[in-house]
């Protein structure tokens, strides 16, 4: 079976055996998840992260070095944000209006609020911005932090273009280590499927199956607008003249483990790999997929909207024109700043619940269930990116200039 049949596999099986231990011999699930789920999950995540950052960063260095000026790395990043803007609002913009229609909140019973969650600290805008510039490019690849490690990229290419010939012991040495990596990957991806039953069977262990009936109404608007956006995306590249059925077949085995790990950071070097079967230009492809991973959440932001006005319905707040705004802002603001990582929903529910003076408890409430709505969150990040990345390329090809620009190998 391929990979991606393997790892769906091992993600229903991880289901059904959490929800029988949940619900036939609770006393194994502590020491289950503590000594056999939790460890496996948490080391296949663990082994992908070592393999992330060299592949990013090689892939990075290698693509931007095809590009021989600075004013088409501006362009490339320029045009990016506009499509993360745009997606981003129309995501938010149905997330909001499925919510007020379907109104999931309005009336429902039977629901504990769990204990009060502390307000999360808001991100200081002028100190996230600061914060890109690493101290130190040894600690940004030794943090995983993606956004320094692509600031850190950008500046070793500027010194490596104006460096010339005597930076070629240097590019040789970085193509040397991103080869590397992508068979220290190849080898890790043959655990995924172990590692997904790890994660899943921990989540719904610990949770069990009944919690997903409690929450249905809200689970299932949450799923119809990422579910509405998803369809959106595959218009855009129908529009573009890209085929949504070859995107899905090339891409499958990237979303399907975004799906199932609920990290994007984990799918990112196998988006990279899919991204050359459906013929993406590798210059944009090397630059733009990372720099979405680090930066593009769909999932999280429709995701966050419905949780606010799902938690508002729920404790009778009134929902009027200012709440919206609030919600809509803080949401299109934090999501640019959310790590791609299982369980960082949590710390962004908590961020936008107290920008918009909504109560806490409802994160409390809402946490059960948050690791399971991640994989829906990721799948829509990951596309969402792959989609923006394509549509650069598509815009770029239609540039003579852009076109002359590029590198043979490109």
């Amino acid at each position: 079976m391929s990979l991606s049949v393997l790892v769906l596999t091992s993600l229903f099986l991880g289901i059904g055996f959490g929800g029988v231990v949940h619900e036939l011999h609770p006393d194994w699930v502590e020491p289950l998840d503590r000594y056999l789920l939790g460890p496996i999950g948490q080391v296949f995540l663990r082994l992908i992260q070592f393999v992330v950052v060299p592949i990013v960063f090689c892939s990075l260095l290698i693509g931007l070095t095809r590009i021989q000026n600075a004013s088409q790395v501006g362009r490339y990043i320029l045009k990016l944000f506009a499509g993360y803007l745009l997606s981003s609002g129309v995501g938010i913009a149905l997330g909001l209006a499925l919510v007020l229609w379907i109104q999931p909140g309005v009336g429902m019973t039977g629901l504990q609020p769990g204990e009060a969650v502390t307000a999360a600290t808001s991100p200081d805008f002028l100190d996230w911005l600061i914060g890109l510039v690493p101290v130190n490019p040894l600690q940004a690849l030794s943090e995983s932090n993606l956004l320094q490690v692509i600031v850190c990229g950008a500046l070793v290419v500027i010194g490596i273009q104006k460096s010339g010939e005597k930076a070629a012991p240097f590019v040789a040495l970085v193509e040397s280590i991103y080869a590397l990596s992508e068979n220290v990957l190849a080898l890790v991806l043959y655990l995924a499927p172990l590692g997904v039953f790890g994660l899943i069977g921990s989540i719904i262990a610990n949770q069990g199956i009944g919690i997903l009936g409690r929450l249905g109404q809200y689970m299932a608007v949450v799923v119809l607008a990422i579910g509405g956006l998803f369809g959106f995306y595959l218009l855009v590249l129908a529009a573009i003249g890209r085929s949504p059925g070859a995107f899905l077949r090339q891409f499958f085995p990237s979303l399907s483990l975004a799906f199932a790990t609920a990290s994007s950071n984990a799918a990112l070097p196998v988006a990279l790999n899919n991204a050359a079967d459906f013929a993406l230009s590798a210059e944009i492809a090397s630059f733009a997929i990372p720099l979405g991973t680090a930066l593009k959440r769909d999932g999280m932001a429709v995701g966050q909207v419905v949780n606010a006005l799902f938690v508002a319905q729920l404790y009778g707040v009134a929902i009027d024109g200012t709440l919206l705004w609030r919600v809509a802002l803080a949401t299109l603001l934090v999501s640019f700043s959310t790590a791609g990582v299982p369980g960082a929903g949590i710390v962004m529910m908590t961020t936008i619940f107290s920008a918009a003076g909504l109560p806490l408890e409802g994160v409390a409430l809402l946490a059960g269930v948050d690791r399971l709505m991640d994989s829906f969150h990721t799948i829509l990040n990951l596309q969402g990116n792959l989609v923006n990345a394509i549509f650069l390329d598509w815009w770029e090809a239609r540039q003579p200039v852009s076109l002359a620009a590029k590198s043979p190998e490109a």
